[in-house]
């Protein structure tokens, strides 16, 4: 059985904000006074206004809004509260910028762009043409509904410490931030925050967060792989031998194969479909799971509202790794005899590869898919943005400061206690690019690439040189040519390292230098030097006779 979702409370007292011109923000005004507390605010004065206890009127200009059902918070410039008065027409206090209040609910009704981006996924705020009398009635009938407690659905689950978004100011991975539609994902220090309240639970996040930060928990993803290995194991026990899946939402997908069961073909026998909340949240990790248990091809049937950037970028990439087209795709049928067209026709042939357990998080299961379904020995390229691939660097232009491993976020660069070198494990790199970031001598670039071998879990010696011992002890430490090159540039070049012994210092270990620095002469560090330790003879030597 699915997991149960996390849930939260969303209270919503009922508090609406009405936008728009008065002829038709009013008329909205007085439908909703009637169960919401209403304020309705207009972008200038009407001549012909009267006055109503029913709801709130005030004159000005929306500036900013945010948040979503419940926790709206508003901004208004030019503000003109409504003044209290007797008989006569209604007359405004005088304007004043940066007003702020709040509101559950928002019905915006002034015919210009929405407030918030992908806006019909902003949970409270209605939004409708004014000149459309049936789309305001509409609007006016669902900001009735949303007064109330009401369970939120905690789609995504996060975990700060894998997010590589930054470290130390350094810029790194920015892939949610990209694709969430909603605006729910802003830049927290070195990690993101998702506001549950914002988030619609599209998924986008989850399927191009490469370090599984973002998960999606509606229901998790190893739920899905699960169900994907159950279904083509069944349908093979049952006789079959080539299964195909077809990924839909409830809504627009969910309702088209209804229609072609009723009304036409139906889907052809071999094509499974499995549905999930949001066809934006299936990525190069379930496509490539649904092929490495056993499908012959993955399809997804986006919706007219579908946003297709990470659909199209992770079928992509998915392709790239399998290295055959057919076998994914992005259906474009707006309607049940569409579907059934790019259904029905030659399918792909079944693949001779024993199906796979799809065990792990989403990096685990790609790799096994990959495994199973290509053998690939050599490492596959990548198209730009993958989260797999190497990291190069140059030796020349390295110094071996270790910057770049001080600041890997998921250990994918190392060091070496015992020599300066830089060591790198290819299967754990996110190619979030802080090392590349963080490098002074712009030594590091990445390369996108899936090295399925198996020394791609092992760690690797990307550049190292030899020590420097120290002349005292014998000591190795630091970077030889480092160490070297620094003599070379200060030695009778610099007024502290001409006639001294100062170079000397440079070429020792840190206990060797400290020891040196306290010896010298005129050393600040020395004190005088150390009296004698008095002995028994001394104190008989000083002791008077009775």
């Amino acid at each position: 059985s699915q997991p149960e979702t996390p849930v939260r409370d969303v209270i919503s007292e009922g508090t609406c904000l009405v936008l728009g011109a008065a002829e038709v923000a009013l008329p909205a005004a007085s439908a909703l006074a009637t169960s919401l507390a209403v304020t309705c605010v207009l972008p200038e004065t009407a001549d012909d206004l009267i006055p109503t206890d029913a709801y709130d009127v005030a004159v000005g200009r929306l500036r900013t809004a945010t948040g979503a059902l419940g926790g709206f918070a508003v901004t208004l410039d030019a503000f003109r509260p409504l003044e209290p008065g007797g008989r006569g027409p209604a007359t405004f206090g005088d304007p004043s910028d940066g007003a702020r209040s709040t509101c559950d609910i928002i019905l915006d009704l002034r015919g210009e762009g929405p407030l918030f981006p992908a806006d019909h996924k902003r949970e409270g705020y209605a939004r409708a043409d004014p000149g459309d009398p049936l789309a305001v009635r509409n609007a006016i009938a669902r900001a009735t509904d949303l007064q109330g407690v009401f369970e939120k659905p905690l789609y995504i689950r996060f975990e700060e410490s894998l997010c590589a978004l930054s470290r130390a100011s350094r810029p790194g991975c920015e892939r949610c931030l990209t694709v969430c539609p909603t605006g729910a994902i802003v830049p927290d220090g070195d990690h993101v925050a998702i506001d549950p309240d914002i988030c619609a639970g599209c998924g986008a996040c989850a399927a191009v967060c490469p370090s599984g930060a973002a998960s999606y928990d509606d229901p998790p993803v190893g739920h899905l792989f699960l169900r994907l290995r159950t279904l083509a194991s069944a349908y093979r026990a049952a006789g079959g031998t080539a299964p195909r899946v077809l990924f839909h939402d409830p809504g627009h997908g969910g309702e088209m194969i209804r229609l072609s069961a009723r009304f036409g073909r139906g889907l052809p026998a071999d094509v499974i479909p499995v549905e999930v909340p949001n066809v934006e949240g299936v990525g190069h990790a379930e496509l490539l799971a649904a092929l490495g248990v056993g499908f012959t091809s993955a399809s997804i049937l986006p919706g007219p509202r579908t946003d297709l950037t990470v659909p199209d970028r992770e079928a992509e990439l998915a392709r790239a790794i399998v290295g055959d087209d057919a076998r994914i795709a992005i259906l474009d049928a707006s309607d049940p005899d569409a579907l059934e067209d790019a259904l029905y026709g030659t399918a792909p042939a079944p693949r001779d590869t024993d199906p796979i357990l799809p065990i792990g998080g989403r990096r685990e299961v790609t790799r096994t898919a990959a495994t199973a379904l290509t053998g690939a020995e050599s490492p596959i390229p990548l198209p730009d943005g993958a989260p797999y691939g190497a990291v190069n660097i140059d030796p020349d232009a390295c110094t071996l400061c270790l910057a770049c491993v001080s600041l890997c976020p998921v250990g994918a660069l190392g060091d070496n206690p015992e020599r300066p070198e830089v060591r790198f494990q290819e299967t754990a790199c996110l190619q979030c690019g802080i090392c590349a970031s963080t490098c002074p001598e712009n030594a590091i670039t990445l390369t996108p690439q899936l090295n399925l071998s198996k020394n791609a879990l092992s760690h690797r010696v990307l550049h190292g040189e030899e020590p420097f011992e120290c002349i005292e002890c014998g000591k190795p430490f630091g970077v030889k040519s480092t160490i070297e090159r620094i003599i070379q540039k200060l030695e009778g070049q610099n007024w502290m390292y001409t006639d001294s012994d100062n170079t000397r210092l440079i070429k020792m270990c840190d206990d060797c230098r400290i020891t040196a620095q306290y010896h010298q002469e005129n050393s600040p560090f020395r004190m005088g030097d150390r009296p004698a330790v008095r002995t028994t003879d001394d104190y008989l030597k000083d002791k008077k006779p009775n």
